[in-house]
């Protein structure tokens, strides 16, 4: 592949391929020597510009084409973190953080909808102590002692009712094709 891509930067195909081959590379590249995701993905984003408008400047008899891209991405970097140092009121205009950059995973809200239904359905194939059990100790996150006396069963009894209801659970769902 890098052979098409030694032929210049002169066409789009050869740009992408050149994307392909380099791009995740660089990102990793920029990533590191500026600590902000977004910037750089403007910043690799740039440095294929860049050398899509100086292919005529790319020389396979002085350096690779990784090397010449690198080059580009490190003058790149350091623009963008000169222009940084001259407005640094624009960092205070990024979006939000996703749950993704605080940590969690966003998760499609019809997965969990339908996650939610399975659930539901299995319980129902499972035994009314026992699901009586999980409902009001996991899924309501009550205290063991608070739900056994409100059922009127000791605390050991309740913790069988919920380790064999889960174990049925499982069961349960298996059969359905679902995976806990």
């Amino acid at each position: 592949m890098d052979e098409v891509v030694v032929a210049g930067l002169g066409s789009e195909d050869e740009v992408y391929a050149a994307y392909l081959l380099h791009g995740p590379e660089l990102y990793r590249f920029v990533l590191r020597g500026l600590g902000d995701a977004g910037a750089a993905q403007d910043v690799t984003q740039e440095t294929f510009l860049r050398a899509w408008r100086a292919a005529d400047r790319f020389d396979p008899a002085l350096a690779s084409l990784r090397v010449w891209l690198f080059a580009i991405a490190r003058n790149a970097m350091i623009d963008h973190a000169r222009a940084a140092r001259v407005r640094p009121w624009q960092r205070n205009l990024m979006d939000p953080p996703t749950a993704e950059a605080v940590g969690r995973s966003a998760e499609d809200p019809t997965e969990q909808l339908l996650l939610s239904w399975v659930v539901e359905e299995a319980l129902q194939r499972i035994s009314e102590e026992h699901r009586t059990a999980i409902v009001h100790t996991h899924l309501r996150e009550r205290p063991y002692a608070e739900v056994a006396a409100e059922l009127g069963v000791p605390v050991g009894t309740l913790r069988s009712r919920v380790f064999y209801g889960l174990k049925a659970l499982r069961v349960a769902m298996d059969e359905m094709g679902v995976s806990p």
